[in-house]
């Protein structure tokens, strides 16, 4: 099949395949009409594996933990506009943008399988989330506001392997993690976080931004300690996957605890800090993280359950994330018992 790269003026850079060009529609992304199929959007040249050249790739230094999925990230920004990054590192997208996640299992043969792609588009009222799941020929993309869960076998990197039921989140369910002060807004794509491919995607990304304030160094990545210290990859850890719900303008506000960047306080992490409940997600335990003890700490056991009832995240996930939940223990133990 042959791929040819073209520039149509007034539209964005795309791929064209058998020469039929594919190409990114603003005016799907900006409608409050949501598309039943995936390919109204043009993000995807036929299947998930062929994004349109309009799309920028990135990653995420740490990312969020969705039962060992493999992730395909991209930003798509409007011709001739641009985003910036505010001083906190929060990248700014403006109208008309979109933001396209991809989750899939490698199978057998090593081949990535997507299951469900979901977008968040920035329209005139906002961000809106939508979830879209693939079909079995991966011709195209169903839109299913309503989630579904999908029968998925695949090796873990310790090599055990898992069947599980992977969870495609429901609208309401992505409002709930993306939520700030009732709004939807992105959590993953802040600046110190991002990581690129290579060389040519970094600069690709970053000649379609205002890098002016970005302001703060890349941080810690949480599965490499040469990148940072135990407590930095342990913060950065819970930021990704807690801090979207745990701060101070997030669904799980009433708790007290803040892993988002604006808190790094003892009491806000946990730290020696009792329930707000002490109920069937307490263990019985005293404390969200009791110093030098991970056995005993709240934040440990709901990490390692699969309890709707206690489960933390109660989110995105059907099985635990032992390599994170080692960094968080190997973190705990180290803090001085008081």
């Amino acid at each position: 099949m042959r791929l040819l790269i073209t520039a149509v003026a007034g539209l964005a850079l795309a791929v064209s395949v058998k020469g039929v060009p594919a190409q990114v529609d603003d005016a799907a992304i900006l409608s409050a009409d949501n598309p039943a199929l995936l390919s109204s959007f043009g993000f995807f040249n036929g299947r998930a594996g062929r994004p349109s050249a309009a799309l920028l790739p990135y990653d995420l230094r740490t990312p969020l933990f969705t039962d060992y999925a493999e992730k395909q990230r991209y930003l798509y920004l409007p011709d001739g506009k641009t985003y910036s990054v505010a001083p906190d590192g929060r990248i700014v997208f403006p109208q008309g943008s979109a933001l396209i996640k991809s989750f899939g299992y490698h199978d057998a043969s090593g081949r990535l399988n997507i299951i469900e792609t979901r977008l968040l588009l920035h329209r005139a009222e906002g961000w809106v989330a939508l979830p879209y799941i693939w079909k079995a020929d991966g011709s195209d993309a169903e839109l299913k506001v309503g989630g579904a869960r999908k029968p998925v076998e695949f090796t873990k990197p310790d090599g055990t392997k898992l069947a599980i039921s992977y969870a495609v989140p429901n609208k309401n369910q992505c409002k709930q993690c993306h939520s700030t002060k009732d709004s939807v807004m992105p959590v993953g794509p802040v600046w110190h976080n991002l990581s690129f491919a290579d060389a040519k995607s970094r600069a690709a990304f970053e000649q379609r931004g205002d890098m002016s304030a970005t302001g703060r160094a890349f941080e810690a990545k949480w599965d490499d300690a040469k990148t940072g210290t135990l407590e930095a990859r342990a913060l950065a850890y819970l930021r990704v996957n807690c801090g979207h719900c745990h701060k101070p303008t997030g669904s799980a506000s009433n708790s007290g605890l803040f892993y988002d960047d604006h808190e790094r306080n003892s009491a806000a992490l946990g730290i020696g800090k009792r329930p707000v409940a002490a109920g069937r997600g307490s263990g019985n335990f005293d404390f969200v993280i009791e110093p030098g003890h991970p056995e005993r700490s709240i934040l440990i056991y709901r990490m390692k359950s699969t309890d709707p009832g206690i489960a933390m995240p109660e989110l995105g996930r059907s099985t635990t994330h032992d390599e994170g939940i080692a960094l968080l223990e190997a973190w705990i133990k180290a803090l001085p018992a008081s």
